[in-house]
């Protein structure tokens, strides 16, 4: 079962990366993030009031600890980083860039948890940086500039790292607890962190504005339900359930289906390039499966 809670799991996070692509026209990155956390969190604490799952209790205080650091590197920090380069790079490159990520949580996962990954698995991850070297070379998305793109890349590069550290840093609490209370965990440990960040900030009334109802919500809302709620239980689920390098390998079949999305209903051209780029990327992904 953990193989398929993390390819179902590719599949509904490709969907809303089309739908926070589409968010992210009107909506800055940590007003967006915020509104993700703030939102999925309330879902998180009505399901575990529904289920009867007690919130305190579960566990030492220190597995409490290790999933709100989780939380906080991998989804405040992380998904701000996710949609500023999501903003600059369109959610093509921005796939192939997220690419990034099953080496990341293997690499990390190599230094924390003692796994071990083959000659092949080494040989695929450099076959995924290849693939972000020539993604670099593609054109600009429409509006923004090859200064843009580059950023965009580094910042999509450093969230990666932060999300591979985050879930491997999680990964032996979750071996033992129930996911949909470690999930909620996370996700209130990341709250915790966005409300005051955003509250000393000078533009605070903006990016809490962003709670209001308005017509961003047709492309946010569904976007946060797909992607921070069922998206990422799927997704620890398969890291509890499944080694850490395997489960991220499995994750990482959604850059194909951003890849297909993206240019079918983003109208975002898929030239040469982003092509070969893409087929590197995913021959990475292959190898080290």
């Amino acid at each position: 079962m953990g193989e398929f809670h993390a390819l179902a799991c590719a599949l509904v996070w490709a969907f809303a990366v089309i739908l926070f692509r589409k968010s992210g026209t009107t909506i800055a990155p940590l007003a967006l993030n915020l509104f993700r956390v703030g939102i999925t969190s309330i879902l998180f604490f009505l399901s575990l009031l529904v289920l009867r799952i007690p919130f305190w209790g579960q566990a030492p205080l220190s597995d409490y600890l290790t999933l709100m650091a989780s939380g906080i590197i991998a989804i405040a920090v992380a998904d701000t980083l996710f949609h500023m380069s999501l903003n600059r790079v369109g959610a093509g490159i921005n796939a192939i860039v997220n690419s990034l990520y099953s080496p990341s949580v293997l690499l990390f996962a190599y230094l924390m948890l003692g796994e071990r990954f083959t000659l092949l698995q080494f040989a695929g991850m450099i076959l995924m940086v290849g693939g972000l070297v020539v993604a670099t070379r593609v054109k600009p998305v429409p509006g923004a500039t090859k200064r843009d793109l580059v950023m965009g890349i580094g910042l999509g590069v450093l969230a990666m790292a932060c999300l591979g550290f985050g879930i491997v840093l999680a990964k032996q609490v979750l071996e033992g607890a129930n996911v949909l209370w470690a999930t909620s965990v996370r996700q209130f440990g990341s709250l915790a962190v966005l409300i005051p960040i955003t509250l000393i900030r000078r533009d605070r009334a903006e990016i809490w504005r962003v709670f209001i109802p308005s017509p961003d919500w047709r492309y946010s809302l569904p976007g946060t339900i797909l992607g921070s709620y069922f998206a990422l239980i799927l997704w620890l689920a398969g890291m509890k359930m499944i080694p850490a390098g395997k489960a991220a390998l499995l994750n990482q079949t959604s850059t194909i289906y951003v890849l297909l999305l993206a240019s079918f209903i983003l109208k975002e051209p898929f030239g040469k390039r982003k092509g070969l780029a893409a087929l590197l990327a995913i021959c990475g992904v292959l190898l080290v499966l």
